[in-house]
């Protein structure tokens, strides 16, 4: 089978499609014959080694595909089934091993390219804004790369729980498009200092929570722009890591609260998975939540994919179509 592996860590270029030989599935484990897979940050943090793997380094962490067969004590699945999962490397390639504890049937009327899509992030978004930090009616969130694929899917949770949103855009277009996932007030960080707007906007409080998948360029500024007592929550760095944070900081500007929060965290039970996938998958069937899919690429691209992300100059979500 086709697979794309990363033999020696490094920038796009080292993403090789490679043949190797279909996998067999062990006990509790489904062979899962892909369709479709996400390209996450995740994906780039495997690539270029700052995720530390032993090579030759499997990536893609989020797949949707036909299960074509299935392990000893494999009870929940059977072949031919349409599922999805995320937080298993290895989605890009023509057939993935796949624990049957991390899979999730599709409902019937969501394609393969949308459930490939859905479920790494918008399960991120659901523990962002039900359990980091639970928004209630009337309270605040600002959130980093509004118009990207998991920023997006954070203001329309957030706005179904009754939050009022601020979004951050590089460009006017991608203003419009966080507009059109319900955010409230949009600050282009390319022409406001976003701290300062927050503030303004908020007559002087701040937020009540900070959603920042960028990291090492806004972090400071989040932090300035929450109220006394308000939470930091950082998923992820695409600007880069943030540098080493003295706790006193957070004290001198208003007892603040920081949490570097993960995915793999918040799937730590079945059930938990099944609550936060099935929500996901729900609201996009119901039409309740809408994903925007900005490129798919065949799986033989997986690198063109990975530089059009890195490139920040995207806008929604990335997908290899593999079969």
């Amino acid at each position: 089978m086709k697979a794309i592996q990363v033999l020696t860590p490094g920038g796009p270029e080292s993403l090789q499609l490679v043949d190797v030989p279909k996998p067999e599935p062990g006990p509790t484990q489904v062979l899962v014959r892909i369709a479709a897979a996400g390209v996450n940050f995740i994906d780039v943090y495997f690539r270029t080694g700052h995720y530390k793997a032993d090579p030759p380094i499997a990536i893609g962490s989020e797949g949707a595909g036909t299960v074509e067969k299935v392990g000893e004590g494999v009870t929940e699945f059977k072949p031919g089934d349409r599922v999805a999962y995320a937080m298993v490397r290895g989605s890009y390639a023509e057939y993935a091993v796949v624990p049957e504890a991390m899979l999730v049937k599709i409902p019937d009327h969501v394609d393969f390219v949308t459930a490939a899509a859905a479920m790494l992030q918008g399960m991120t978004a659901h523990y962002l804004t039900h359990s980091t930090y639970p928004l209630k009616q009337g309270e605040t969130c600002l959130v980093h790369a509004a118009a990207g694929g998991a920023g997006g899917l954070i203001v329309q949770m957030a706005k179904m729980l009754g939050a009022r949103v601020f979004g951050t855009v590089s460009t006017e277009e991608k203003a419009r498009i966080a507009r059109q996932s319900g955010a409230d007030e949009i600050i282009l960080y390319t022409q406001q200092e976003f701290d300062a707007e927050v503030k303004r906007l908020t007559n002087g409080k701040g937020v009540d929570v900070v959603y920042d998948s960028v990291g090492k360029t806004t972090f400071d500024k989040s932090l300035n722009s929450l109220r006394p007592r308000g939470m930091m929550a950082l998923f992820g760095q695409s600007s880069g890591p943030v540098p080493p944070l003295d706790p006193a900081t957070l004290n001198a500007k208003g007892s603040l609260y920081l949490t570097r929060p993960g995915l793999a965290h918040h799937v730590l039970t079945r059930e938990e998975l099944l609550w936060r996938a099935h929500d996901v998958l729900k609201w996009i069937d119901s039409g309740q939540l809408k994903l925007r899919i900005d490129r798919t690429y065949p799986l033989a691209d997986a690198a063109a994919a990975h530089r059009d992300l890195e490139s920040r100059k995207t806008a929604g979500k990335l997908v290899l179509v593999v079969s």
